[in-house]
């Protein structure tokens, strides 16, 4: 059970405090609602692009890694379609500093034109080195823009091309963070060994304002509006040769957001179909002598309209063809069948298993906190396995009949190149 108290500063920052009795450490994260799908299409990857620019500094914090290093603590960031998120993690003792930086670099980012040409430089190498330099790392390039057709969420956190990255002008990222970069727009965590009213304390004199206690929830999540994604009515298929070791299916197919009832039933589809040796994904295709070497599955687990993704590496020598009727065959199979209890069972046991593993660090339930926070039920994070743990058969079978239809399907083909 995680316990929490919540509370909101004056200038509309959202303050979540925990207190983690089991470490010395203390964890200051902090979440803000932007990501890649507030970008404007023709300037994408700035949410990622700012993850970056973040550290660079500020008139009072010139070096933001070094501070934080000379406490003894680390910090870091990610980015995603969704959300932005930053953490750190220090010695109990480092928290009001903690604190203290993200508040100047909220307000007081050095952001010039030195800075924005170095870190444009850090990005595109980054593009270079993880997308087109590595075996399958453009896969979400190419698949992004199959399954999407107008929603933002067709393009990856990196960008629909590194060149608008590239070509951002100082005055267009700071507008990105005059837009986005605000308290009022950012939920923030605290895990640490002391009292709730100690810390938010420490938040109030950070950003030199009081606060009061918040009961309420906000869904900062599903605030703002995004081009609705029209209903997909023919299958896609996209081939193209790598250079990659071996041949690779993507099935992907449209599923609902991560506010439908449905959701938690099509996250267990994905467990069933394709989460470790038990599931039937590595049964029946993987297993020694079988089709593939790989297989699994997943969702993407956005906010918005997801995915459901199945995915194969191909022994030597075997069809393509023959791999996505196989993963065909297993997905339609739970649409046309109700699973049995003992196998749903199974699933919902390994998600709790692995549920309460990720709260086992105060960082990660810090982390939890901002992320329910963010969705619009701060409690979700104690109520996730009980809710997860209610769904039933039915309610599976009708969820996979819901995802999996042959109109929706989204296929990539990647083959290694032939020389």
């Amino acid at each position: 059970m995680v316990e929490y108290e919540k509370y909101i500063l004056d200038n509309g920052l959202a303050v979540v405090t925990h207190e983690a009795w089991d470490t010395p450490l203390a964890t200051v994260n902090l979440l803000y609602n932007v990501g890649a799908r507030d970008e404007d299409p023709s300037r994408t990857g700035f949410a990622h692009l700012f993850e970056h620019l973040m550290f660079g500094g500020t008139e009072h914090v010139p070096d933001f890694d070094a501070v934080v290093s000379e406490l003894g603590g680390e910090n870091n960031a990610s980015t995603n379609n969704d959300h932005t998120n930053y953490y750190i993690t220090l010695p109990a003792e480092g928290l009001s500093t903690a604190l203290m930086l993200e508040a100047d670099r909220m307000e007081g980012l050095n952001l010039t034109q030195k800075a924005l040409e170095v870190q444009q430089h850090v990005v595109t190498e980054e593009y270079n080195q993880r997308y087109m330099n590595r075996p399958y790392g453009d896969v979400w390039l190419m698949l992004r823009p199959l399954c999407y057709r107008v929603h933002p969420y067709r393009w990856p956190t990196i960008g629909a091309d590194i060149r608008h990255v590239g070509e951002a002008t100082l005055e267009d990222v700071t507008d990105f963070h005059r837009r986005f970069y605000r308290a009022d727009n950012a939920i923030l965590a605290i895990a640490a060994p002391m009292k709730h009213e100690a810390m938010i304390k420490l938040a109030e004199e950070a950003w030199h304002c009081g606060s009061s206690r918040w009961r309420g929830d906000r869904p900062y999540a599903a605030e703002r509006l995004y081009a609705a994604e029209p209903v997909q009515t023919q299958a896609r298929c996209m081939k193209v040769e790598r250079a990659v070791p071996n041949d690779a299916v993507y099935m992907a197919w449209p599923m609902c957001d991560r506010f439908d009832p449905d959701f938690r039933a099509c996250d267990l589809v994905s467990d069933l179909l394709g989460n470790g040796r038990s599931s039937r994904l590595y049964d029946r295709l993987v297993r020694p002598g079988r089709l593939v070497s790989m297989a699994d599955a997943c969702i993407t687990g956005d906010s918005g309209p997801g995915l459901m993704l199945l995915h194969a590496n191909l022994r030597e020598g075997v069809d393509a063809g023959e791999v996505v009727e196989a993963l065909r065959r297993e997905a339609y199979a739970l649409a046309g069948q109700e699973v049995e209890e003992a196998e749903l069972k199974k699933v919902q046991g390994k998600y709790e298993v692995t549920y309460a593993y990720t709260q086992y660090k105060a960082s990660d339930r810090a982390f939890a906190l901002c992320y329910n926070t963010w969705l619009g039920c701060t409690e979700w994070v104690n109520a996730e396995p009980t809710l997860y743990g209610r769904v039933d058969a039915q309610q599976l079978h009708c969820a996979a009949r819901r995802i999996f239809s042959p109109e929706r399907e989204n296929i990539l083909i990647i083959s290694h190149e032939v020389s």
